[in-house]
């Protein structure tokens, strides 16, 4: 038994740490949260089953948890633009002659930080192919170094390329 241990273990962390790679601050508190909160749940159905094999149980719950924490994350990630780490990768296929001007600017309300390694993201007018779409402000923590850069039209030859928000190193 104590064999399954050695080989459960490490395989939850590769798995844990391999949903994290490559993407955005959600995508990895996400997994995080999610393994966490599996393993808890994991170990108390194990436990609780008659087998009285907490541990086991444990370990399968955080690998669950994180891949479901981790794909939520993601997509807010996708909805917010914010797993982008380069411009190029948030450089959109959105390519305009003239870009539109966007909507007179919304009134935003900011809330409580929620804690000390969140920065503020400002509401923004995000441009889709059917038009100007608002995205709210909300608060997130900046992978380590970064900094936002908004969203924003840039010039490309005769054309304007929209890209959308991403953290930079």
């Amino acid at each position: 038994m104590k064999t399954k241990h050695r080989v459960l273990l490490p395989l939850a962390m590769a798995l844990l740490g391999a949903g994290c790679t490559g993407s955005g601050p959600n995508t990895q508190a996400g997994a995080v949260s999610g393994g966490v909160l599996g393993a808890i749940a994991g170990g108390l159905i194990g436990n609780n089953t008659g087998s009285g094999n907490g541990a086991q149980g444990a370990v399968l719950g955080a690998a669950g948890g994180a891949i479901v924490g981790g794909t939520m994350g993601n997509q807010v990630d996708h909805q917010r633009g914010t797993i982008y780490r380069s411009q190029a990768e948030a450089t959109t296929q959105i390519i305009v002659d003239s870009p539109p001007p966007p909507p007179p600017r919304q009134r935003e309300v900011v809330y409580e930080r929620p804690g000390r390694d969140v920065v503020w993201i400002e509401g923004y007018w995000r441009y889709e192919r059917r038009g100007y779409v608002w995205m709210p402000g909300y608060w997130e923590a900046p992978p380590p170094r970064h900094r936002y850069v908004p969203a924003h039209w840039e010039r490309r030859g005769r054309s304007h390329v929209y890209v959308e928000g991403y953290w930079r190193l």
